[in-house]
């Protein structure tokens, strides 16, 4: 247990240490007006109460990821672990910080936003393209997956549950984010978290041995190479681009520059704890990653590992908590990837969302072919989503190495993240199955030296913005 004490300690400390630097080379301005003062419209621009911005960026961003990632990294072992601390504290929080921030210092606008007034509008047509092509899949895929659970739980036709979470989905993306999302969120995370202090309170008091074996490196069954696949495999708790399509909704509730680093930041380091939980509880449970191997079965069913914890460590109404607060996870982050495509278009298409009837023409296109994807097998498509995920990742950090660079701040804080994950996303295009499918080094030396390419461009683009 001292290994997961340590991570969850290292995690915390890094808030109060890293996040305060972070905070300073942002330079806050506490006197300054936010969006959400300025532009206040009773639908997106919204004041909320710092907890309450809290509490729903942390349902936003989660989704799925620091529990069914976490699963399925810690086939590699407690390895994951520090990919799970490191990438939270010095990646995943920066990402999120920035995101948030920068969003705020350009009235709320969105990621497709930025890239157009960093990286060009020819380049923005393309990126808003796999933005929104991205969400939707995200949208169809946590519909789908809680409506396959909660069928499991509680009975009734899958497609009945599909059509209830698409029409919840429908209003959440319609309504003013106080509406829905600023008053059941809340609740819905203190469930969520309930259940994770419950898991691992009753995985110490059932004297399981966290972490059977600690002198492999790389315990996977399969035999699959660390790098770059656990890096991609753990996204969500340690590093997500999603993020930061949600970070800029939150831009516009908060009402002060100060409450960005426990908001933006915290709320990264909570989903990291989160995912050190899954992680930890999935080699414990099981004795070693032979067993969650063996759990998963060939197709990596992740939901039945989340049941077999769930129940054999809290029981039957244990396992009811458990799966209905992971469902409500998907659907959290579901509606809101929903919400930031509705967002994403209308900021480039220059849409005032102020009047209903700009939301639902917006929305029912979006929903249109979300519920389409939704009655198609993904499970292809979805094989991409971790790759364009870190995608979108290393794309922010970019910018945001290139926004502190030009405002003459400590830019390599953002630089040096997304130089790694640079590199992460290249190797993978090299060496996944779907994509190059090259030999490990070549692919590794695929991935150098498109790191080494993006960083040249970086400093010689930068020169635009002295």
């Amino acid at each position: 247990m001292g290994l997961f004490l340590i991570s969850a300690f290292l995690l915390v400390l890094g808030y109060f240490i890293y996040g305060v630097i972070v905070e300073k080379v942002f330079d806050i301005r506490i006197d300054h007006k936010t969006p959400a003062v300025i532009y206040t419209d009773g639908v997106d621009y919204m004041p909320l109460s710092p907890m309450r911005v809290f509490l729903i960026q942390f349902l936003n961003i989660a989704g799925l990821g620091p529990v069914f990632g976490a699963i399925l990294g810690a086939l590699y072992g407690p390895v994951c672990l520090l990919w799970i601390v490191l990438g939270s504290i010095f990646a995943g929080g920066v990402h999120d910080y920035l995101s948030g921030m920068i969003s705020m210092r350009y009235k709320g606008r969105t990621l497709s936003y930025f890239v157009e007034i960093f990286l060009g509008k020819k380049f923005c047509i393309f990126f808003l393209t796999v933005l929104v092509i991205l969400l939707l899949i995200i949208g169809s895929i946590f519909a789908k997956t809680p409506a396959m659970m909660l069928s499991n739980l509680i009975g009734m036709d899958f497609v009945w549950w599909l059509l209830i979470i698409f029409a919840y989905y429908f209003l959440a993306t319609m309504l003013p984010i106080d509406k829905i999302v600023g008053k059941f969120y809340p609740f819905f995370a203190a469930m969520l978290l309930l259940a994770t202090v419950l898991l691992i309170a009753a995985l110490f008091m059932g004297g399981y041995e966290f972490y059977p074996d600690l002198t492999t490196l790389n315990q996977n069954p399969t035999g699959k190479p660390i790098f770059p696949l656990m890096f991609i495999t753990i996204a969500c708790g340690a590093l997500s681009g999603f993020h930061a399509t949600q970070s800029p909704m939150m831009s516009r509730c908060l009402t002060n520059e100060k409450y960005g680093r426990p908001i933006f930041y915290g709320a990264m380091i909570l989903e990291g704890i989160v995912a050190l939980v899954w992680a930890t509880l999935s080699i414990a449970f099981f004795h070693g990653t032979e067993g969650l191997n063996e759990a998963l079965g060939p197709s990596g069913n992740a939901g039945k590992v989340v049941s077999l914890i769930s129940e054999g460590l809290l029981g039957k109404y244990g396992k009811i908590l458990t799966v209905s607060s992971i469902v409500l996870l998907a659907i959290t982050s579901g509606d809101t990837a929903l919400r930031s495509a509705r967002l994403s278009l209308a900021d480039f298409f220059k849409i005032k969302q102020q009047k209903i009837a700009n939301r639902l023409i917006l929305s029912v296109l979006i929903f249109a072919c979300a519920m389409t994807l939704a009655f198609i097998d993904l499970n292809k498509i979805w094989l991409y989503f971790g790759f364009t995920n870190q995608m979108l990742a290393t794309i922010m950090l970019w910018i945001g190495a290139l926004y502190l660079k030009r405002k003459g701040r400590f830019y390599l804080m953002a630089l040096l993240p997304a130089m790694f994950i640079t590199s992460v996303c290249g190797t993978y295009l090299g060496y996944s199955e779907l994509m190059l499918r090259q030999d490990l080094n070549v692919s590794v030396l695929i991935g150098l030296v498109l790191t080494a390419l993006i960083t040249v461009g970086f400093f010689a683009f930068s020169k635009k913005y002295r």
